[in-house]
């Protein structure tokens, strides 16, 4: 007998950011990838050549700069990058686009961008933004001006562009929802709101989740 229920897949770097989802959904599908880039394309696409799914959640904290959300608060990623993928030269930072070494609009680019075209993403209520996926978190203020300026993004991440990458190659729908633990270029730990964007993270993954399984 067929199973009815939309296959849902959530997925996030550590286990930790989403323990009161689990908790509440013990039955829930869902993948714990690492921290990273490479686990995150690597794990992803291990699952998704295994087994079907209807829609991909990924959820999980971030830092904010500081023309960003506030501490605490949760986001919904409309448009990611591989912000520190390219070349220094003289000084400047510039992308594989920028320098010719990619197509901007090869799949699955839009403008340079992972853009996310999943029709519903406009429907939760949550402030969509753009966000910079890095392979280093730093604290350097000049290299946090840079990436802020360049990308006019609102916050950074070390996974979320490898999942929009895997997802849009896969054709398959997905959101990226994050709630904002830090600011970025903040490593005093004691100066986070690790325990609020955790607690409303898991409170706006339980909303997407249940309301996505309501779709089937």
């Amino acid at each position: 007998m067929r199973n009815l229920l939309m296959q849902i897949l959530v997925v996030a770097s550590t286990e930790m950011e989403i323990a009161p989802f689990l908790a509440q959904f013990p039955s829930a599908q869902y993948l714990i990838t690492g921290v990273g880039i490479p686990a995150t394309c690597y794990q992803l696409t291990k699952r998704l050549h295994q087994f079907d799914y209807d829609m991909l959640i990924q959820a999980g904290i971030a830092g904010a700069f500081f023309n960003g959300p506030a501490l605490g608060e949760v986001v919904l990623v409309s448009d990611d990058c591989f912000a520190d993928l390219g070349i220094g030269e003289n000084g400047n930072w510039f992308n594989l686009f920028e320098k010719g070494l990619s197509d901007p609009d090869s799949i699955p680019f839009s403008n340079g961008w992972l853009s996310n075209t999943e029709p519903n993403i406009n429907n939760f209520g949550y402030p969509l933004v753009k966000a910079a996926t890095v392979n280093r978190i730093s604290d350097d203020p000049s290299w946090i001006k840079s990436l802020s300026e360049k990308y006019e993004v609102a916050i950074e991440t070390m996974e979320g562009a490898a999942f929009h990458y895997v997802c849009l190659i896969e054709r398959i729908p997905f959101l990226q929802i994050r709630a904002v633990s830090n600011w970025v270029g903040e490593r005093d730990k004691r100066k986070w709101a690790m325990e609020p964007a955790i607690n409303n993270l898991n409170i706006a993954l339980k909303q997407l989740y249940s309301k996505y399984q309501a779709l089937a």
